[in-house]
């Protein structure tokens, strides 16, 4: 694994962040974690750890990812969230599978996959901004909402990403797509979030996610 990075976007993840590193600890790969520079109780609460530690300089999730991909070195990347939804015992199967693709994208809703964070409300946009995807895009995926993804950091780096917020999770995909770089969907069982707040609101990310596609599809 010492060919891996995870970059992990951490915005106001005070409460869950220490466990999470805590329990990646041992891996050998490479941490980047992205934080907002006033972000002051995150920052202490991890003072114990010894990340790479990158402050943006902008808003937003998207925002903090772009910036923790360009700062990558190593052969590949992972997205991995903060809130300990994510299960790093799945590290080795994805990043074994990327080794003949550019992406792996993990799923909650594939055959033996499962979402203990889900409610039926984010299942159903979920579903919902999948089939879009897969309808205008030709994306063939399963859930384009989860980020949980890893990939070889050259074609990460080969996106031209510019979403600065939750966007950035559809334009991951369908920039792959157009470039013709090869991925596919396994499954995934995500945890309940350790602690702290979500930080997407269903309804207005929803709506900017939706704004987003439909921005994508005049791109084309």
């Amino acid at each position: 694994m010492q060919n891996l990075t995870l970059v992990i976007p951490a915005k106001k993840e005070a409460e869950s962040l220490p466990t999470v590193l805590k329990e990646i600890k041992n891996l050998e790969c490479k941490k980047i974690v992205v934080l907002e520079e006033n972000d002051y109780e995150t920052i202490e609460s991890i003072k114990d750890f010894d990340p790479k530690i990158i402050f943006q300089n902008g808003k937003g999730y998207g925002n903090a990812l772009i910036q923790g991909i360009n700062n990558v070195h190593t052969d590949y990347l992972c997205i991995f969230n903060a809130d300990g939804s994510f299960n790093p015992k799945e590290l080795d199967n994805l990043l074994y599978l990327c080794q003949k693709f550019d992406y792996v994208f993990a799923s909650r809703y594939l055959k033996n996959a499962s979402s203990e964070d889900d409610t039926i409300l984010t299942k159903l946009g979920n579903l919902i901004f999948t089939f879009l995807g897969n309808i205008l895009f030709s994306l063939s995926l399963s859930d384009i909402l989860y980020t949980f993804v890893i990939g070889k950091t050259n074609s990460f780096k080969k996106l031209n990403l510019k979403s600065d917020d939750f966007c950035l999770c559809v334009e991951i995909p369908i920039n792959a797509k157009k470039l013709k770089q090869r991925y596919i969907d396994v499954p995934s069982n995500e945890r309940r979030r350790i602690a702290g707040k979500k930080k997407v609101n269903a309804i207005i990310d929803g709506f900017l996610i939706l704004y987003g596609i439909l921005g994508f599809v005049f791109k084309k």
